[in-house]
């Protein structure tokens, strides 16, 4: 995953639940922006087994941490199973989709895939809807698809900027405590822990 930062490589590729690692950050809500009956983008098509003018049941959500949008999310599955195998996605409201995704055992996800979509894709728009402040000229998301009885669930999530921006913060300030609990060591265990070091390095120390 070229030009990705180590912690955007590990959130766009992390499993289990995205909703359950977001409120490891904070308070999380879930946004509903658009469910509706509406033809799947042309990239989904294929996944979802469907013609290129079937219908399907689409879901449009996002992902609020403490006030702040951090993720857009679209999901897709086929009308007939929306009717199914997915009803239930129909009466979500501001339930998490997590709640059906990772409480039924018979459900499979396919593995993640992770990409970068600038203006071109229909993603795109959704996210920079979502953004506050500057729009970025490309987002990172991933996609997987759920599966349950033969019937898929393709969901598909955009990382916005202020997820990654939380994150730098939260890093810097791991940075921060750890040069300051050096400094409180004291320069004897200072002496003492590059003396260990050292002394591992060396030539026939092992």
């Amino acid at each position: 995953m070229p030009g990705f930062s180590a912690d955007q490589k590990d959130w766009l590729t992390r499993g289990g639940s995205l909703t359950a690692h977001l409120r490891a950050l904070g308070h999380v809500e879930v946004r509903v922006t658009r469910e509706a009956v509406d033809l799947p983008w042309p990239d989904e098509c294929a996944a979802l087994g469907l013609g290129p003018r079937a219908n399907a049941w689409v879901r449009e959500i996002v992902l609020v941490v403490d006030g702040v949008p951090f993720v857009a999310a679209h999901s897709a599955t086929p009308l007939a199973a929306s009717h199914g195998v997915w009803q239930a996605m129909r009466s979500l409201r501001t339930r998490p989709l997590a709640e059906l995704l990772y409480s039924d055992s018979g459900v499979a996800r396919s593995a993640l895939v992770s990409r970068r979509v600038n203006a071109r894709h229909a993603l795109h728009v959704l996210a920079a809807n979502a953004t506050n402040g500057p729009v970025p000229y490309a987002y990172g998301a991933r996609r997987s698809v759920f599966e349950r009885h033969g019937e898929p669930l393709l969901v598909t999530e955009c990382m916005l900027p202020a997820l990654w921006e939380r994150l730098a913060l939260s890093h810097e300030a791991h940075v921060a405590r750890n040069v300051h609990t050096g400094r409180e060591r004291g320069p004897l265990d200072h002496t003492a822990s590059r003396a260990n070091a050292v002394q591992r390095t060396q030539p026939g120390s092992r």
